[in-house]
Formats: C-alpha cells, sequence, structure tokens
C-alpha cells in the first residue's frame, strides 16, 4: 500500500478526524412538496453568534410562476454551513398582491442586518423594499419602499445584489420592465440602480438609466444586473443579455453613471451571474452558466453551475477546468454567496429541464476555496 492511500485508509479507521469532501458538496435541498410548488432564490447572512441564515422564497400557491403566492422563511445552520435546520421559520408572511420574492442580505456598516425584497402586486408594481434588524433578524422593522408611487413600475432586484461601498453609499441595481400606462412589457429591459447615502432611509434614482443597442442598431437584452466594488473605487455593474454573453458597465462617481455597456468574456445563456471578491486573496468569484462547450442547440440552456476567477479585478476571466455541476439536464441559477471558513456556500436554484421544474428546488452547495483555486 502507497503512502496516500495508506493515510486515506487510516483516516476511515480513526475516530473523530473528519474528512474534507475532495471538491462541491450539497448540504440542503430544499425540494418543492404538494402545497409548496416552488422554492427559490435567497440569500445568507452570517450573524454574530456565528450561526448562517439562509432566507428564502417559499411559494404556497399555483404552480410556482413568479407570480404566484409566495412568503420568505429561512433555514439555520450553527456549524459554518455544514448542515441545517430541518423546518423552515417564518420570516415575512406574503404582503404583496401576487408574492414577496427575491432576497437580498447585507451587514451594514453601523451593525445592522438590511433585508431587500420585492413587494409584487401586479404586473405594474413590483418594487423593492428594505427591512432593518437590530436583533440579529429577531425582528425586522416596517419596510422602506425604495421607489416611491410616483416612480412605480415593475422593477427586478435580483438576490443577493445590494451593496455598501467603502464609502457608505448603498447600491441597488434594478431592471425596469413595465410602467402604468405602457402598451406593453418591456423585457428586453432598462437598467438604473438606486443609492442611499443614509443606510437605506431614502433612495433616489441614479443619474444613468441604460437600454443597450448593439452595433446593428437593434436592442440587446439587459435584465438582471448585479454590481461589485472594484479594488480602485470604481464600481461594476453587470447584466445577463441575450448576445451570448455578460455585459459589463463601470462607475467612477459611486453609482450616479456608468459607461456603455461591453461584453465581458463570460459566454453564457440569458442567464444571471453572480460575482463576489475572495476574502483573502481579493480575486473576484464569477458563477454563472459557461455554455462556451455546448452545441449551439444547448446555448440557451442554464447549464452547466460554472465558475471563473478573476485576477485582475475583472478586466479578464480564467474558467475553472470543470463545473461546480456539469448535469446536462440541469437548471442552475439565481445564486447568492457567501465565503466562509475554507469555504464558498452557494444558496441556488437547481431545478431540472421540465415545464414548472426548472426554477423549483434550492439547493445550498458547499465549494471549498482550495477546490476552486486549484482549478
Amino acid at each position: 500500500m502507497n503512502c496516500s492511500a495508506f493515510a486515506a485508509f487510516f483516516l476511515l479507521l480513526v475516530p473523530g478526524i473528519a474528512v474534507r469532501a475532495a471538491g462541491p458538496e450539497t448540504v440542503l435541498t430544499l425540494a418543492p412538496g404538494d402545497e409548496n410548488p416552488r422554492n427559490s432564490e435567497g440569500d445568507f447572512i452570517e450573524l454574530k453568534d456565528g450561526r448562517i441564515q439562509f432566507i428564502y422564497t417559499r411559494f404556497s400557491g399555483g404552480k410556482g410562476s413568479d407570480h404566484d403566492k409566495a412568503e420568505l422563511v429561512s433555514r439555520v445552520s450553527g456549524d459554518h454551513g455544514k448542515t441545517w435546520s430541518k423546518t423552515d421559520e417564518m420570516v415575512l408572511p406574503n404582503e404583496g398582491g401576487w408574492n414577496v420574492m427575491s432576497v437580498s442580505l447585507l451587514r451594514l456598516a453601523d451593525g445592522r442586518i438590511a433585508l431587500f425584497y420585492l413587494r409584487k402586486n401586479s404586473l405594474e408594481d413590483c418594487r423593492p423594499l428594505v427591512r432593518f434588524s437590530s436583533d440579529e433578524t429577531k425582528s425586522w422593522s416596517e419596510p422602506v419602499v425604495m421607489i416611491p408611487d410616483s416612480e412605480v413600475g415593475y422593477f427586478v432586484l435580483n438576490n443577493d445584489r445590494v451593496i455598501q461601498l467603502k464609502s457608505g453609499r448603498l447600491i441597488a441595481p434594478v431592471a425596469l420592465h413595465n410602467r402604468p400606462g405602457w402598451e406593453q412589457p418591456d423585457w428586453q429591459g432598462e437598467i438604473t440602480a438606486y443609492l442611499s447615502d443614509d443606510s437605506g432611509h431614502s433612495w433616489r434614482q441614479a443619474k444613468t438609466s441604460q437600454k443597450i443597442i448593439g452595433a446593428n442598431g437593434k436592442r440587446i437584452t439587459a435584465q438582471e444586473p448585479g454590481v461589485v466594488e472594484l479594488k480602485d473605487g470604481r464600481v461594476m455593474k453587470w447584466v445577463r443579455t441575450n448576445a451570448g454573453d455578460q455585459f459589463r458597465s463601470i462607475s467612477t462617481d459611486g453609482g450616479e453613471s456608468w459607461s456603455g455597456f461591453e461584453p465581458m468574456g463570460l459566454p453564457s445563456p440569458v442567464s444571471p451571474a453572480t460575482i463576489e471578491r475572495f476574502p483573502d486573496s481579493g480575486h473576484l468569484l464569477a458563477i454563472w452558466n459557461d455554455h462556451s462547450k455546448l452545441p449551439a442547440a444547448g446555448r440557451k440552456l442554464r447549464t452547466p453551475f460554472s465558475a471563473a476567477i478573476s485576477r485582475d479585478d475583472g478586466k479578464t476571466w480564467k474558467p475553472l477546468g470543470k463545473p461546480i455541476d456539469g448535469n446536462p439536464k440541469g437548471w442552475f441559477c439565481y445564486t447568492a454567496m457567501l465565503f466562509v471558513e475554507d469555504d464558498v456556500l452557494l444558496g441556488h436554484c437547481a431545478g431540472v429541464q421540465e415545464p414548472m421544474k426548472h426554477l423549483a428546488t434550492t439547493k445550498i452547495t458547499r465549494v471549498p476555496l482550495e477546490w476552486l483555486e486549484s482549478n
């Protein structure tokens, strides 16, 4: 028996020695049930006592479409995301005409926790709100409506999207798709952001609002924006498109104004990406669907579940040599990310390519950082 084989055999025999997973590991599966047709996107927050809370959207009506009834519930881990509580705890009952969904959780500089979510009332009124907790999510404040009635419309703020800059400013990137009086929704999207300079108590729209026009003069779909602060203080915004790549835009004034969008080198179907920064190396990690190796007929699918690393602050990206999950019949998207100890936790939709099942199941996947950075 060689040394490595003996070491592996020894670890199996000795009680109390934990063997690290070699790669990604599913640690929680939130599958639908008879009265629960869909469990969808959420976000993580690390509490001061070391526990991790995952708040997500639990659908409780219809077939689980984006407009069916839903509320916000949570699961908790007391061992850094290795295991999770067995039952849901109610966070926010449905308060919308349709539902509440799409959670972003953020630890503010003043120590409070902010809970951002969409309140969907109709096809003309879908807007983000924020509540605050000063007691580690035991209770929440009354909601702050981020977009006033005078600007009502159908706005999309994805999960795990709101950030706080080093300056203290909050940025919530949104896509506008409809307003009262429009003849029909504009699902190709108009991208903007809402900003707060008083820790989320009041909000205003950024100066720039953008539609993407291609070189041929035709619209390019721009949806579900995200933002990340770069090392030099600039802010990068990205969107999913129908042009075969994620596109990016840059702000040099804290999110007030933005450059034109351009491809960013993450080949992609019309599916969102999530980008955050490794806490130690400072590199950027992107989780998305790298369709570059799929046949043309399969490039609209939200698979595989992929990762890429940028070591030059978003200028270029190096995809991992293998996917996090390569199931060709999978459907992976709406990823929340949390770095904890030597892992990154990914809370994501993990459905299958069947009608009404694309977004029905949410999973939490635990990925060793060593596995990511060594690929």
